[in-house]
């Protein structure tokens, strides 16, 4: 069977990456950062193609993404987590994430609790969402007609992209391998720096750090794919950008910490964390060789001290902790470094403080850290005083 289009080898690849990339742009740029965390506005030209390309290639009901999204960032890494690789494991989630997927689909109270805030017209209700396999057909006999008999692999890849890369890959290995920019509250990894393939999405631990940035890209040497795609509407005035990510400023001739040092360090907390990491990474380095004996006893190996250490510590075991604190018992600028990485969390945690009690608890935790003798705690405190 021959369709209208005849093409090498080649040309079927490259249409087949072709109508992939516009379907994992519709997820990125209309339901993930446009539906669910409302970072930017779309005009009605554009939000409506990716609504219907959706519902040709996917089938997905905006509702349910979206309801189903925001509970994954609201329960993350918890049993109320519908994807997490924590909870189900690495293999289910790569596996098996669609179903997960279709599984929170049918809890009611997910869609009408998350699910706020979605199209409800006339097309969504009788079409994309009451008829939302008959896209998909719709798609397999256009692919039928265009490319014949190479039209139904076309179409066999078409349905399996969505649920291989971002209900599996990002939902599995976002949350389980790769670099972490900053030490968010769950297990998210930026997968690969540039996120070409699945339109940005590799920078899943940026993304979790500012869930409400339309842009995933942090570092200078990352590209994501989707902002372009995000910028070039913008300039068509077809999309207005609501929030992107806040970057670091440092003022050098700071020496003492003010309103401004207080709300750029809640700002930028998970990358405050993350470069705390750094200094307990030294530390422990510097004295693991002291508690070689303590960690023997414990039965406790180097890498799951460290994985402890780096942990905020109400992500651990009861038993975990207990073992925990013996080891650091044994080592006493470890143990002061641990400790203050806790006190400094209290910073973002106190909710009910004024702004002039946190800023005299951070100017606190400073003067105790540069009197501290530690050298680690001394230079972080010096630069955390720069927050602008």
């Amino acid at each position: 069977m021959t369709g209208l289009v005849d093409l090498p080898w080649w040309g079927y690849i490259a249409v087949i990456l072709g109508l992939t990339h516009i379907t994992i742009a519709s997820i990125t740029i209309y339901l993930h950062r446009h539906q669910a965390h409302r970072s930017l506005d779309l005009h009605p030209i554009p939000s409506h193609f990716f609504r219907f390309w959706l519902w040709l290639t996917t089938g997905m009901v905006t509702k349910e993404w979206t309801a189903i999204h925001r509970k994954h960032h609201a329960k993350c890494e918890t049993s109320d987590d519908p994807h997490s690789p924590q909870i189900f494991g690495i293999g289910k989630v790569l596996k098996e994430g669609s179903e997960l997927y279709r599984a929170e689909a049918k809890n009611l109270e997910t869609l009408e609790r998350y699910g706020h805030g979605t199209p409800d017209d006339w097309l969504e209700r009788n079409v994309y969402a009451g008829q939302s396999r008959k896209g998909v057909a719709l798609m397999l006999v256009i692919d039928l007609v265009l490319f014949g008999t190479m039209g139904l692999t076309v179409w066999a890849i078409q349905m399996a992209w969505a649920p291989i890369m971002a209900a599996g890959v990002i939902n599995g290995v976002g949350h389980f391998w790769g670099y972490r920019n900053f030490q968010a509250e769950d297990a998210s990894r930026n997968i690969v720096p540039w996120g070409i393939l699945i339109g940005g999405e590799e920078l899943h631990n940026n993304h979790h750090a500012y869930a409400t940035s339309a842009r995933l890209s942090n570092k200078w040497y990352e590209f994501d794919i989707g902002w372009l795609y995000i910028r070039i509407l913008e300039m068509m005035g077809l999309a207005q950008v609501k929030k992107i990510a806040p970057k670091l400023r440092l003022d050098a001739a700071k020496t003492k910490c003010d309103l401004d040092t207080l709300q750029a360090v809640i700002s930028h907390r998970y990358e405050v964390l993350a470069k705390y990491a750094q200094s307990l990474k030294l530390t422990l380095a510097k004295e693991i060789d002291h508690l070689k004996e303590a960690t023997t006893h414990l039965g406790v190996d180097r890498p799951t001290l460290k994985r402890w250490v780096l942990a905020d510590s109400k992500t651990l075991q009861e038993d975990e902790r207990a073992k925990l604190s013996a080891v650091l018992s044994k080592a006493v600028t470890l143990d002061k470094v641990y400790t203050m990485r806790e006190e400094l969390m209290t910073v973002w945690q106190r909710s009910t403080a004024s702004k002039d009690d946190l800023v005299r608890q951070l100017e606190d935790w400073c003067h105790r850290a540069e009197e501290s003798g530690i050298e680690v705690l001394e230079k972080f405190s010096r630069r955390l005083r720069c927050y602008a």
